[in-house]
């Protein structure tokens, strides 16, 4: 490693060839390069270095999926178009500083969008998993392939798969892999999560799969586990919560060390929610969505989950619970946690960010009216009993009336658990220690991650095409990069270099990375201008997709003959 300054980073991959040069050979050689490669961001300006794909090669959708790979040296890609990519490191192309080639192409025989692909372990075994509720399993380079175009191996679902898994019975929105070439773990929005061995084979359907670890009343979306303590995992979806689980049951007292006796009919137990004082300025009651989570690898217990029209938040499984009141929208500050100092908490929350939240708060307020009005006149209202999900248009012109839901309301907003679990209602619940504003949520399933080698920094994806990056402990915004043409979904960080993997509607893959000079792609100078604008998009997104619901249920009435049957789908994709 001797010459590599990341700071100024002029060839790095040139320099470090394989990840076996990487790995640490003591303890002080190890801090030294997390010492080196946090500086790097600290201290060099990022800065768009490559674009992988074009109008002629590369993917022909959207990216939803990155993950690295074979020590860093592989990127991984998928989409819409239902194709996984692997990116190579290209050490032979010495003009290219951040040279990666993509040489191998795996039509997986999807039917639908795939939103997750992973390599498992000690293999070369790809995962995938994808809207047409199927779970793939590929292995490429035991499989026959042939040349395609732009000098890349093609290979058909036929040659290369594995296996096939069917035991979802929705779309499969997320991959977690375990320190092992046959296990993983999913999670889909039928509100499981199941844990695969692919030593052991079985035929899916007829109640013939294996049980599932998870099995909750809403929709699934998001999985994240820590390898430093992987017997937990935190899922969310459509719920105003997170969960915490906890599959250490053989032979352990749950109640001593978490406070919460396990279920004797299942192999996991829910141990702690994650909440919020409130919810967000342009949020509705029963739509709440968490749209990403993603747990810490170098602490192995704080954890990130990303609210849809809301913020992102920064939890630890170490703090103790607290009561949780998300009806009130008086603040958005969020109260430290018992084993968190007061003067620690606020520097979290900057003078700016309060007064953003309270311009957003008024401008909620004010539209408001208008948005009801637009209800009442466009959507019937049925008894609440039939749509527990949403706010009933109360009659403007019987005042009385009008007072007596406004009460019955006001009493039911307390009660956030109504929608909850039954099971989990007394699972106790962790407060946050941070929060983190600035991006917008709304169009689309945004992934938030941490980066640096000690997870020094928060980023997630906006959709105003930029992606926001945020100093996890002062909460400061670092800085905010142009990612995409559109909205950024995806970001994933180098595991040993400086190097930034970003996705989303278009095309390509993007890379970022430290350079010498001015960077090219930063936004941080109009910092302001596009928080503002992005609260202000937040807000008309929020209540085009609210009005949108409401037409989907008057359908879906409409279809039932008036009587309120069926569930109504999240409006996230």
């Amino acid at each position: 490693m001797t010459g590599v300054h990341y700071t100024n980073c002029t060839s790095p991959l040139n320099t470090v060839l394989t990840a076996s040069a990487w790995p640490p050979s003591s303890t002080r050689s190890h801090k030294w390069k997390e010492d080196l490669l946090a500086s790097s961001f600290y201290n060099g300006r990022l800065d768009r270095v490559n674009v992988l794909g074009s109008e002629t090669t590369g993917h022909t959708g959207c990216v939803n999926a990155l993950s690295w790979a074979k020590g860093g040296s592989v990127l991984i890609s998928a989409g819409d178009d239902t194709t996984v990519r692997l990116w190579r490191m290209d050490t032979e192309n010495a003009e290219q500083d951040y040279g990666f080639v993509c040489d191998t192409v795996i039509q997986t025989g999807h039917r639908a969008n795939i939103f997750n692909a992973q390599m498992l372990p000690h293999s070369s075994r790809i995962v995938t998993v994808a809207g047409d509720k199927q779970v793939r399993v590929f292995d490429h380079e035991k499989a026959p392939g042939h040349p395609g175009d732009h000098g890349e191996t093609e290979y058909y679902a036929r040659q290369a798969a594995i296996r096939v898994l069917r035991c979802h019975s929705a779309r499969v929105k997320r991959i977690v892999t375990e320190d092992s070439p046959d296990l993983f773990l999913t999670v889909a929005e039928d509100g499981s999560v199941r844990q695969h061995d692919l030593r052991v084979r079985h035929t899916c359907g007829a109640d013939s799969c294996p049980a599932p670890l998870v099995q909750v009343a809403h929709d699934l979306s998001t999985l994240s586990l820590s390898p430093l303590t992987p017997y937990q995992f935190v899922v969310a979806g459509s719920s105003p919560y997170g969960y915490l689980f906890d599959r250490r049951h053989a032979g352990r007292h749950f109640r001593e060390e978490w406070g919460q006796p396990p279920d004797a009919d299942e192999v996991t137990t829910c141990v702690r929610r994650f909440g919020r004082l409130s919810r967000g300025a342009h949020e509705r009651r029963g739509s709440e969505h968490i749209t990403g989570s993603r747990m810490s690898s170098s602490n192995g217990h704080e954890v990130l989950l990303s609210y849809s029209a809301d913020a992102v938040y920064l939890y630890s499984t170490k703090d103790d619970p607290q009561p949780t009141n998300m009806a009130s929208t008086e603040s958005s500050i969020v109260p430290p946690n018992r084993k968190r100092s007061p003067e620690r908490h606020d520097r979290h929350l900057s003078e700016s960010e309060t007064d953003m939240d309270q311009d957003r708060m008024d401008e909620d307020a004010l539209m408001e009216e208008d948005i009801e009005r637009i209800r009442a006149e466009s959507t019937p209202s049925p008894p609440r009993a039939s749509r527990p999900n949403v706010e009933e248009v109360v009659d403007e012109e019987d005042p009385d009336q009008r007072e007596t839901d406004d009460d019955e309301e006001d009493e039911e907003e307390v009660r956030d658990d109504d929608l909850v679990d039954p099971r989990y209602v007394g699972v106790p619940v962790i407060m946050p220690r941070s929060r983190f504003v600035g991006a917008c949520n709304v169009e689309t399933v945004k992934d938030v991650n941490f980066l640096g080698p000690r997870d020094e920094f928060v980023v997630s994806g906006s959709d105003d095409g930029n992606w926001f990056m945020w100093e996890k402990e002062t909460g400061k915004l670092h800085d905010i990069l142009e990612g995409d043409g559109t909205v950024v979904n995806v970001i994933e960080g180098h595991p040993y270099l400086p190097l930034v993997a970003v996705s989303g509607i278009d095309t390509t893959v993007k890379l970022f990375a430290p350079t010498p000079g001015p960077s090219r792609f930063s936004r941080l100078e109009n910092a302001e201008s596009i928080i503002k604008r992005n609260a202000e998009a937040e807000s008309a997104r929020s209540e085009l997709s609210n009005l949108w619901l409401y037409y989907r249920l008057a359908r879906q009435m409409a279809e039932n003959g008036g009587a309120g049957e069926g569930v109504v789908q999240c409006p996230v994709q």
